[in-house]
């Protein structure tokens, strides 16, 4: 009996240890984080992720998307400046004057975080660094990114340069919309072609070796900033996005991240682009004076993230108008389904007439009369 009584107490101190490792195992250590499904946005995951924090090299999602919207030939070649050779920190090793193209520029900033491939770049799309952080705060505010404030392509520290969790993963969401900018965060080993000498960058971005169905994106570290990770994995056809921002652990915070969301929420479709979502009485279109059924279409899907565990009620409001009058035309607007969430609003596409509704000619009423009453 001793003895099992110096087992039980044994056990009993040992359980609340093992609970605390536990705790420690699961916990997130970044200041900030988010996880967003990329095509609706919306939030599956977050703690301060609307705090404005420094974010270190992950800038360099917005310098990429900038370059890759303004469409220009990726063999044009650019003439290093002398600002950009030589910029402190991480850097891909340009000298002055140096002739590379804009590709390898591209890669050279998203595979060795090239510090000055940044500012190369932003002195050849905008003339300054200056010029250019204005830019990269016009397209932020354009996506709505209200917590963000950009002075330079690169990350380097400034007390004026910030972001939040949240406004970096729909920075990215928006650039992984760009083929380019996928395939720049998605190659584990690239060489240059161009430049005035052969360059190999070898990606660092564990994303791509080490999560299933990673697909990169972009790290950061500063002393002010601490390790920063923007990262993103698609599985079973839903694209997952998160950031955590001063993170002592950001490989390990994205990996759970990812595999919370992935277990907890599903991609659902709840109504596919040129699907007919519900029909329109017009009158005046049929000769015989009867209203006749105008169909209209969705342009574009509603798709939405939806928890697993049947704890949301969820529902489609197809909003049309209760009759029209003819002549209507093809692809006229005509209402929107709204996707509801317990009762909110959080997804809605436009939908349109999917065929024009005229008024019968003359000729076709009097051919109608003669048929239906003066016919033997």
């Amino acid at each position: 009996m001793r003895r099992l009584r110096a087992l039980l107490l044994a056990l009993l101190l040992l359980v609340p240890g093992q609970t605390r490792a536990a705790q420690r195992e699961d916990r997130i250590t970044a200041r900030a984080y988010v996880l967003l499904e990329a095509g609706s946005g919306r939030v599956l995951l977050g703690e301060g992720e609307h705090e404005r924090l420094p974010m270190a090299s992950t800038t360099k999602i917005m310098t990429a998307l900038l370059a890759v919207e303004a469409g220009e030939a990726l063999d044009t070649l650019v003439t290093v400046p002398r600002e950009a050779a030589g910029v402190e920190g991480s850097s891909m090793h340009l000298a002055a004057g140096e002739k590379i193209s804009l590709r390898d520029l591209l890669y050279g900033l998203m595979m060795v975080s090239g510090n000055d491939a940044a500012v190369a770049l932003a002195l050849h799309f905008s003339g300054s660094v200056e010029a250019f952080a204005e830019r990269m705060n016009e397209r932020a505010a354009a996506l709505g990114c209200t917590d963000t404030h950009f002075v330079n392509p690169h990350g380097l520290h400034d007390p004026n340069h910030y972001t939040s969790a949240h406004d970096l993963a729909c920075m990215a969401a928006a650039a992984m919309g760009e083929p380019l900018f996928r395939e720049l965060v998605g190659t584990p080993v690239y060489s240059t072609a161009t430049g005035d000498r052969a360059r190999t960058f070898r990606t660092k971005n564990r994303m791509l070796t080490e999560v299933e169905g990673g697909c990169g994106v972009k790290t950061g570290f500063t002393k002010k900033a601490g390790r920063c990770l923007c990262f993103a994995a698609r599985r079973e056809g839903m694209l997952l996005i998160g950031a955590v921002l001063n993170a002592p652990d950001m490989w390990g915070d994205a990996k759970k991240l990812l595999d919370r969301g992935f277990a907890a929420f599903e991609l659902r479709s709840f109504l596919a682009a040129g699907e007919v979502a519900g029909q329109v009485p017009v009158t005046g279109a049929a000769v015989d004076g009867a209203k006749k059924p105008l169909p209209v279409v969705a342009k574009t899907g509603i798709l939405y993230p939806i928890r697993k565990d049947g704890r949301e009620t969820v529902s489609l409001d197809i909003r049309l108008p209760a009759s029209l009058e003819a002549p209507v035309a093809a692809d006229t607007p005509l209402g929107e389904a709204v996707l509801l969430v317990d009762g909110e609003r959080v997804l809605a596409a436009p939908l349109f007439a999917a065929e024009g509704a005229k008024r019968p000619s003359l000729g076709r009423v009097w051919q109608w009369v003669l048929e239906r009453y003066l016919a033997p």
